[in-house]
């Protein structure tokens, strides 16, 4: 019997429950310290804003819902994955990390069963990187005055069949983190220049 421990909001257990159903699986929820020590698999989807909840644990691998950074802020026994809401629902975990780091999550992955995509150990990895440019392009579109956000919502679900429309998924996911999302890769790329309505969204809801 495998155990996992997993550290998320109360509303995401059931994501985590689905994702873990007919395996072998002793799941664990851990919401406050202390917590099992003897698990094959920790967790973080939190490590984001309360970071780095299972600090003690240093020889069993830990997931860690880190998107902007790179691996190369971790240690070894830690591996990243886009736990923002939207992404890891469905079709599994996508993760980025070094080599080292890759090797010591996916062997916990693969006993787990738990499907998992590889991508580069990038900010963003593949999939933020998208949708946050689709929803910087929505809030230049607003901005502009060319439609109304709930219009642009309707138009992207319609037109992709995304499972939300790019302002609506930001506010669940936040516009705060997309906004550094988009600092970090405008560093590189000026195509992610946040957009001024984008900014000014963001100052306004702190």
């Amino acid at each position: 019997m495998q155990k996992v421990v997993i550290h998320c909001l109360k509303e995401d257990e059931t994501i985590w429950q689905g994702l873990l159903a007919n395996k072998e699986v002793l799941l664990t929820f851990a919401d406050t310290k202390p917590f099992p020590l003897d698990a094959d698999l920790y967790i973080d989807c939190t490590f984001e804003t309360d970071h780095n909840f299972f600090e003690i644990i240093t020889n069993k691998p830990v997931l860690v819902n880190a998107v902007t950074i790179t691996g190369y802020a971790l240690q070894d026994h830690q591996c990243r994955f886009n736990g923002w809401p939207g992404f890891y629902e469905k079709k599994g975990i996508e993760i980025a990390g070094s080599a080292a780091q890759l090797q010591f999550i996916t062997e916990a992955l693969d006993a787990l069963t738990i499907p998992y995509i590889k991508s580069p150990d990038v900010p963003g990895m593949l999939a933020a990187r998208v949708v946050a440019m689709i929803i910087n392009e929505a809030y230049f579109g607003w901005g502009e005055g060319i439609s109304s956000k709930a219009d642009i919502d309707i138009a992207m679900k319609l037109g992709t069949n995304y499972p939300y429309g790019p302002f609506e998924w930001g506010y669940k996911i936040g516009v705060q983190k997309i906004l550094e999302l988009l600092h970090v890769l405008s560093k590189t790329d000026d195509r992610y220049t946040p957009a001024k309505a984008l900014i000014e969204e963001s100052a306004n809801s702190k």
